[in-house]
């Protein structure tokens, strides 16, 4: 099946396509093939799913995504949590931008399974504004791309998140202990009290942060910074919302990452003093 990318976009050169089983109508796999421009080339290369009954725009993110160097397959709605089974991708873009609420449903699924809670999600939201990008948060998507967006950002979006969750499995030779809570950085696993907790990719990796750095303050824009891949754009909301479910998440031992007032985070095991001047 041949899609045709949307009027007014630019054709990305040098991916091809083959078309096989797309759930009950048609998935289509891009595999990237020698660029005529030079693309960035991420190492080593993902499996990404991306999701959506928009087949245009699906077929757009696709292009781009392929274009950086990873294998994708598109998929509708529908049939996302079990190509995600088979297929274990490494990230999942899912279009949210309709106004059925179906990509928000879709994300909280991802986040409800425990086969799928650990997969890394990107959300497309329909318009800008912080209104759906809060609620996309909330329900734990590792971060949201408002429309309209460029090829370039979502293609760094799509990179930082992979990033992280490949660096949040390295350079963890031990565990990392602070008072209740227990990070394996080699399993990728999060005890409280003994009774493990589900964390997604970016929850995982900001509270492994603040444990590697435990006492010292980081601020909201190296925060964000650390999670996007990129300088601070003014959305520091973002971390505040991940704090907050990640929070949420560690019950009592919760309390132990402070908010320091206009600056940022500090992650304080139990039995020590805060310094007056945070």
């Amino acid at each position: 099946m041949t899609i045709s990318l949307p009027v007014g976009h630019r054709a990305v050169t040098g991916v091809s396509q083959s078309s096989v089983t797309f759930g009950n109508v048609s998935r289509t796999r891009f595999a990237r093939s020698a660029p005529s421009a030079p693309a960035p080339q991420p190492s080593p290369h993902h499996r990404v799913l991306v999701v959506g009954d928009n087949r245009e725009l699906s077929a757009l993110v696709a292009y781009h995504v392929a274009r950086a160097g990873h294998h994708v397959t598109t998929v509708d709605a529908r049939d996302a949590l079990e190509t995600a089974l088979e297929e274990r991708p490494a990230l999942v873009v899912i279009d949210a931008s309709h106004a059925d609420d179906s990509g928000y449903n879709l994300l909280g699924q991802f986040r409800g399974k425990s086969e799928t809670q650990h997969i890394c999600v990107l959300l497309l939201t329909g318009v800008p504004g912080d209104a759906q990008r809060i609620r996309g948060l909330e329900l734990g998507a590792d971060d949201c791309l408002a429309s309209p967006w460029c090829e370039e950002e979502l293609v760094l979006r799509v990179g930082a998140i992979l990033r992280r969750a490949a660096l949040a499995g390295l350079g963890g030779r031990g565990l990392l202990v602070a008072g209740p809570i227990v990070l394996d950085p080699t399993a990728r696993r999060v005890a409280v009290e003994g009774v493990e907790i589900n964390l997604t990719p970016t929850e995982f990796w900001l509270l492994r942060l603040l444990l590697q750095r435990e006492g010292r303050v980081q601020s909201r824009s190296e925060l964000v910074s650390s999670i996007r891949g990129a300088p601070d754009d003014g959305t520091t909301r973002i971390i505040d919302m991940h704090m907050r479910r990640l929070r949420q998440k560690l019950g009592a031992a919760g309390p132990c990452i402070r908010t320091v007032r206009g600056v940022g985070y500090r992650f304080e095991g139990p039995g020590r003093r805060s310094s007056p001047h945070h």
